[in-house]
């Protein structure tokens, strides 16, 4: 109950907007462990008194040190490396981000048109029925099964009136059900790159920062933490960042090809539900 109050403040506006989001990051910060105590060298003043007097909130601060750094000053004190590595995660987040949810649409309508038509096609009884239906259907990946199939038909029935070469007819509805595949899975390679390399750039900076923080205890030959904070804090921005790019981009990528896989199998069974209707329609 306390937490649904707070949140409730948060949204009307007690608090600055911004604090809202430390309730989104505070997992993210958590999973940084220990090591993120460092960070605390760096955190912002004082909090204000809408923190102070919100136990939550100093109950979160607390305990999430990486909440409290100001990231904007980070990013001016870094050098060119780090930089570069922060642009090219945030880089890879954002496209596979602009992926998946183009994806979650698509595959969403996808399956919708799917079913409507699946009803339409099993409703009629003739293939020039179905034919004049597919316009209400566009996008349907089984419309693509069915043009492709229906197209084969029609050669072979102005031909020589009825279907005198029935694998010719499988091998074209195959070819449209892969036509359809390789448009679901269109874009999949670039979750699956940023699933795999975006821990490795990450751990690139992280070690990036490590020879930073050594560098500057060398050269300083203090053991304070204010010395060797700024490259830790790169460090373990950088990790957190790659983890951020590459965790929902192997989520995502694991989910659509399930959904493909499912899509593929139908389209196999509408093939053979197509070959049963051409069947009733032309038998001897």
């Amino acid at each position: 109950m306390d937490c649904a109050q707070a949140l409730k403040g948060y949204l009307r506006g007690s608090l600055r907007v911004k604090h809202f989001f430390l309730f989104l990051f505070y997992p993210l910060s958590a999973t940084i462990g220990t090591g993120a105590s460092i960070l605390e060298t760096l955190a912002a003043p004082s909090p204000s008194k809408g923190e102070r007097d919100n136990p939550i909130l100093t109950s979160i601060l607390d305990r999430a040190p990486l909440l409290q750094v100001d990231f904007w000053e980070l990013v001016k004190t870094s050098e060119p490396v780090p930089l570069v590595v922060m642009g090219l995660l945030g880089l890879f987040s954002l496209l596979s981000w602009t992926i998946i949810l183009s994806k979650w649409s698509g595959f969403r309508k996808a399956q919708e048109r799917n079913r409507y038509f699946l009803n339409a096609f099993r409703k009629s009884v003739r293939l020039d029925a179905v034919a004049t239906l597919v316009d209400q259907f566009k996008g349907a990946p089984l419309v693509g099964v069915f043009s492709f199939g229906y197209s084969e038909v029609c050669r072979q029935v102005a031909a020589r009136t009825t279907i005198t070469n029935k694998p010719a007819l499988e091998r074209t509805l195959q070819l449209g059900a892969s036509e359809e595949i390789t448009h679901l899975e269109r874009h999949m390679n670039w979750l699956a790159t940023t699933a795999t390399v975006s821990p490795f750039i990450g751990l690139f900076g992280t070690v990036w920062g490590i020879i930073n923080a050594f560098q500057a205890l060398s050269l300083t030959g203090s053991t304070s933490m204010r010395t060797v904070a700024p490259g830790i804090a790169q460090a373990l921005v950088a990790t957190a960042l790659g983890l951020a790019a590459a965790i929902p981009a192997a989520v995502f990528y694991n989910l659509f090809g399930h959904k493909i896989k499912e899509m593929g199998a139908r389209m196999e069974d509408f093939s053979l539900e197509f070959l049963n209707m051409t069947e009733r329609n032309f038998e001897e």
